[in-house]
C-alpha cells in the first residue's frame, strides 16, 4: 500500500463528520490493504507511530525538504524508515536523525509530508480511533461487529486481530479467547456530573472509591504471576509486594483488575506523583519498596479457576472477588440497590463526601447488572470527580501543527505573583474549539511582544478559566507545581489579569491535597 493512500484517507476521515462515513472510508482502505500493512496502518490512523516516541524534535522537523513529485513511498518503506529513526542513539545521534528524516521526507509528496509531520509531532487528529477502526474491519470482512470488538478486547491488540481477520476471514476470531497470562484492555469509565446523576442513569449500582494510583491487571497461573499496566505493558518485576499477595491467595488461576496506591502513616493516600516515581523504579526495586511500599486494591475479577467471568453481571463478579480476596485489599463501596430509595441515595452522597475527605480522587458508580466491557469506555461505569478550576492569564502560545498549522494553540498559563508579575504553571491545548482557536490566534497576535521560534510571548491580559484534575510537584515551573490534565473551559472577558487567581491560591490547594 502506498503511503499516499493512507494519507488521503486520513485527510478524508478528518473532513468527515458522520461516524458511518468514517467507517465506510476505513473499510474501503482495509479491503485494499495487505495483512502485513494493517499493524502499521491502524496506529497511524489513530495518530500514533507504531514505534512510539522516537526522539525527533522541531530542530530537525522544522527544516524544509523539497517534496517528491510522484507518490512511490509505501507504508512498509515508511515503517522501516521510522524504525531506523527510533533506533538512533549515542554520539552523533542528532545528525543521523536529521539525515534519516530528510531522506524520508524527500521521498514523500507534499500531502505525505504533511501526514508524516503530524505523526512525528503527535498532531494527527482525524478521528480514526480504534473503536471506529474495529467497526470498519467488521464491515470490510463481513464479520459481526460484536465478535470483532470481543476479539480485540481479549487480544489486547487491534492490529493483531486485524492482521488475522484480513488474512483468514471471520473464522480467525474464534481463536481470540480470554487467557490467563495474556493481558486484555481494561474497562474504562465515562464521566458524570454528580453521584445523583450517575445513579439516575445506571439504576441499581455500586458506588466505589476512585483511587488515584496505577491501574494494574494481575494474572496468576500456578506459581507464575504476571502484572500488566493499563497500556498492557508488563511490570511484574517492579511490584514484588503485589506478586507476593497474588501467590498467597487461595486460588491458583485468576485475573484481577485494580490499582496500586501508597498510604502515609495516617492511612491517607500519598500524591500520585510519588506513586508514579516508585512505580517507575527499575534499578533497585528493593530499596524503592522499602522507601515507599505500594498497596494493591482490587475492584474486579475477570477470570477465576479457568472460568471466563466477563459476561457475568457486576454484582456476581464482585461476589467472586469477595470469595477470593480479603476485605482489606478490596475497594471500599456502597450499594444502591434501589435508586428510588431516598435513604440509599443519601448514603451514596455521604460515601462520596467521606471518600473525598479521606483524600481519594472521587468515586466510580457501576451498574450492578453490567458485564465487563474489556478495552472499552463502557456506559455502565461512570466516574464522578470534583471539578477544580482556576482563572489564569495567558503568557504565551505556541504555533500549532497538523490541523492547527497557522493557529496559536498551546497556551502558556500563569497565576498572579504577589509582586505584580505572573508565574507560569503549565501549558494546555485541550478544550479549544476551531472557533476559539481562530479567535485566540487573532487576539494573541495583537498582544504579541516577542516571537522565539514556535513560541509567541504576549502581554498578560487575557484571562482563561481552566479545569484541571489536580496539582503535582514540578521542578520545571517556578512555583514548584504544575497542573494535571488542564483544559480550557472559556475565556473570561469579564475579568482583568489583576483579578486572576494568585500563586498562593494554587499552592494552598496543593497543600490541602497533600494533607
Amino acid at each position: 500500500m502506498l503511503l499516499a493512500d493512507l494519507a488521503q484517507v486520513s485527510a478524508d476521515v478528518a473532513a468527515a463528520s458522520a461516524r458511518s462515513r468514517k467507517i465506510a472510508m476505513l473499510a474501503e482502505l482495509f479491503r485494499a490493504a495487505e495483512p502485513q500493512d494493517v499493524p502499521i496502518v491502524i496506529p497511524c490512523l489513530a495518530g500514533r507511530l507504531p514505534q512510539g516516541r522516537i526522539g525527533v524534535g522541531w530542530s530537525v522537523l522544522g527544516e524544509a525538504v523539497p517534496a517528491a513529485e510522484r507518490a512511490t513511498l509505501t507504508v512498509q518503506e515508511t515503517d522501516a524508515a521510522l524504525t531506523a529513526l527510533a533506533r538512533v542513539g549515542g554520539a552523533g545521534a542528532q545528525g543521523e536523525r536529521r539525515r534519516l528524516v530528510q531522506a524520508l521526507m524527500s521521498a514523500a509528496t507534499a500531502p505525505e509530508q504533511r501526514f508524516l509531520l503530524g505523526l512525528l509531532t503527535g498532531d494527527v487528529r482525524q478521528g480514526a480511533l480504534d473503536a471506529i477502526a474495529a467497526e470498519a474491519l467488521a464491515a470490510a470482512t463481513q464479520a459481526p461487529a460484536a465478535d470483532v470488538r470481543r476479539a480485540v478486547m481479549l487480544a489486547g491488540s487491534l492490529p493483531d486481530v486485524a492482521r488475522a481477520l484480513l488474512a483468514e476471514g471471520p473464522p480467525a476470531l474464534a481463536r481470540f479467547r480470554l487467557t490467563v497470562g495474556r493481558p486484555v484492555g481494561p474497562m474504562l469509565a465515562h464521566s458524570a456530573p454528580s453521584v445523583a446523576a450517575a445513579i439516575d442513569k445506571l439504576g441499581p449500582c455500586a458506588v466505589e472509591q476512585k483511587l488515584d494510583g496505577i491501574r494494574v491487571q494481575v494474572h496468576r497461573d500456578g506459581d507464575v504471576v504476571r502484572i500488566y499496566t493499563r497500556t498492557l505493558d508488563e511490570v511484574t518485576d517492579r511490584l514484588p509486594e503485589v506478586v507476593s499477595l497474588a501467590r498467597g491467595l487461595p486460588a491458583s488461576c485468576f485475573i484481577l483488575d485494580g490499582e496500586v496506591i501508597a498510604l502515609d502513616g495516617n492511612g491517607r493516600p500519598v500524591p500520585f506523583q510519588r506513586v508514579a516515581g516508585r512505580f517507575g523504579s527499575r534499578v533497585d526495586v528493593t530499596a524503592a519498596r522499602a522507601a515507599l511500599p505500594l498497596s494493591p486494591v482490587f475492584f474486579d475479577i475477570l477470570s477465576a479457576d479457568g472460568r471466563d467471568l466477563l459476561e457475568l453481571p457486576g454484582a456476581e463478579r464482585h461476589t467472586e472477588l469477595a470469595r477470593l480476596l480479603p476485605e482489606e485489599v478490596r475497594v471500599r463501596r456502597r450499594l444502591v440497590p434501589d435508586p428510588a430509595d431516598a435513604a440509599g441515595r443519601a448514603a451514596a452522597e455521604d460515601f462520596w463526601t467521606r471518600t473525598l475527605r479521606d483524600g481519594h480522587e472521587g468515586v466510580v458508580v457501576k451498574a450492578l447488572g453490567a458485564p465487563y466491557s474489556a478495552g472499552r469506555r463502557g456506559a455502565a461505569w461512570l466516574k464522578v470527580k470534583p471539578v477544580h478550576t482556576l482563572d489564569l492569564v495567558v503568557l504565551a502560545a505556541e504555533w500549532g501543527h497538523g490541523r492547527r498549522t497557522g493557529k496559536l494553540s498551546n497556551l502558556h498559563l500563569g497565576a498572579r505573583d504577589p509582586d505584580g508579575g505572573f508565574v507560569m504553571l503549565g501549558k494546555t491545548f485541550k478544550g479549544l474549539t476551531d472557533a476559539t482557536l481562530a479567535w485566540q490566534t487573532e487576539r494573541l497576535r495583537e498582544l504579541a511582544v516577542e516571537e522565539r521560534g514556535q513560541v509567541v510571548a504576549v502581554r498578560p491580559e487575557l484571562v482563561v478559566e481552566v479545569a484541571y484534575d489536580g496539582l503535582q510537584t514540578s521542578t520545571r515551573y517556578p512555583a514548584g507545581v504544575t497542573l494535571r490534565f488542564a483544559r480550557v473551559l472559556r475565556y473570561r472577558d469579564d475579568k482583568t489579569a489583576a483579578e486572576a487567581d494568585t500563586v498562593e491560591t494554587v499552592l494552598a490547594a496543593h497543600r490541602d491535597g497533600e494533607t
